[in-house]
């Protein structure tokens, strides 16, 4: 694998830092500003709406630059919201810090995972997107817990001006190690845009939202899961949150070596498993053993899926990939905020914390239909330009001849 994978993957070890250590970091953010941990966490969804919106509106101005120089300018885009939050006077100017560092994620990573895939060989594209893709998995690993540590000793100021100085490292690496790929010529904006025809691209987004959302269903809430059913001191969750990074870095990276051998089938295994572990996960849930090897297998089957549905939209998209690319890194955005959302709503009529489980294996379940359908769909396509190339006339005369 190529040297420019490395400052991809810093980038997006970055990224992954930013936008989930804020999570750890809520009641002290709060407090110093003064406000309710509930109001806090709109630093929260201000981040993962602002990926939404970020992803096709600064790919859609990065058409008019090589692919190198927008990804550079993303990056600077990422230090500068890291500075503005950790320098915010009030609690607004954070909120606008940590939405201009969002602006950068989907498009980093939807410009990126084309330059990836772009500088290996085909039978290497989605492992070369899972490298890249490492750097935001190890974050969940080494990032997070260590930017949570700093900010509750040092404070959390110091966390985003971390966070900026590897935004630093990130911009640096790419400026030295990925090369020049100019921008594609006669790619129009219709033509990213005439992507969002073809179904199976369509139907490829469909699955990130409802299988990663499967996996955020369970995860938003597993503190007062793990703390408040199976036991764990508030102390451990930290540990489990790096037990299911660990899952999400092995699982991105199997994911990304069968990928690249046998997509659907490895997306068919990987959403079943996911959909009955999530189902177990309310019956584990209250053992500490089998819960912490649940969240480890959680964060595996959740990220193994990750560089195939990258791969299959690449794929569909063909023609004009890269708005389509950064497209689906905001699916798993808004997969994370509605399974959040649905999940919150389960316990606030009463069920019990394990309850986002279900709702989270109901998005997995769901998901692995629409796989399906993409399945039967292809293989129909497929027969049927079968059959009208044997109906061409030089396939007729072909035939004749040799009758």
């Amino acid at each position: 694998m190529p040297l420019a994978l490395l400052a991809l993957a810093i980038g997006a070890f970055g990224i992954g830092t930013t936008e989930f250590v804020i999570m750890g970091l809520l009641p002290e953010v709060a407090a110093d500003f003064q406000v309710s941990i509930p109001t806090a966490g709109f630093l929260v969804t201000g981040y993962a709406l602002g990926v939404v919106v970020g992803a096709p509106l600064m790919t859609l101005l990065g058409t008019k630059v090589s692919r190198k120089r927008m990804l550079m300018l993303l990056m600077g885009l990422f230090i500068i919201g890291n500075v503005v939050s950790a320098l915010a006077p009030v609690f607004g100017v954070m909120i606008v810090g940590r939405v201009i560092a969002s602006l950068a994620h989907g498009a980093f990573f939807g410009i990126g995972s084309v330059v990836a895939a772009d500088l290996v060989a085909p039978q290497k594209k989605a492992g070369a997107i899972a490298l890249m893709f490492t750097g935001l998995t190890v974050a969940n690993v080494v990032g997070v817990p260590l930017g949570t540590y700093i900010g509750q000793t040092a404070g959390w100021r110091v966390t985003f001006l971390v966070v900026a100085a590897l935004g630093v490292l990130g911009l640096l690496g790419v400026a030295k190690l990925v090369p020049e790929q100019p921008r594609p010529e006669g790619v129009r904006l219709r033509h990213e845009l005439a992507a969002f025809r073809n179904v199976q691209v369509l139907l490829a987004m469909a699955m990130t939202v409802l299988g990663f959302g499967g996996v955020f269903a369970a995860i938003t809430y597993i503190t007062p899961m793990m703390t408040r059913v199976a036991g764990f001191a508030p102390s451990s969750v930290t540990w489990l949150l790096v037990l299911f990074g660990i899952g999400m870095v092995v699982g991105n990276l199997l994911g990304g070596k069968f990928a690249d051998r046998h997509l659907m089938p490895m997306l068919f295994v990987t959403l079943g498993a996911l959909a009955v572990v999530l189902a177990l996960f309310t019956l584990t849930a209250h053992n500490k053993g089998a819960a912490a090897v649940t969240v480890v297998l959680i964060g595996a089957l959740g990220f193994a899926t990750v560089p195939p549905l990258q791969k299959r939209v690449l794929d569909q998209a063909s023609g004009a990939p890269t708005l389509a690319s950064a497209v689906n890194i905001g699916a798993f955005n808004l997969g994370n905020a509605l399974s959040a959302w649905l999940g919150g709503m389960v316990i606030a009529a009463g069920f019990s914390y394990t309850a986002p489980n279900w709702v989270g294996a109901a998005l997995a379940g769901a998901a692995l239909i629409l796989a399906v359908v993409s399945g039967l769909l292809e293989r129909s396509q497929a027969r049927d330009g079968r059959i009208v190339a044997s109906h061409t006339p030089e396939r007729a005369a072909a035939t004749g001849a040799r009758s």
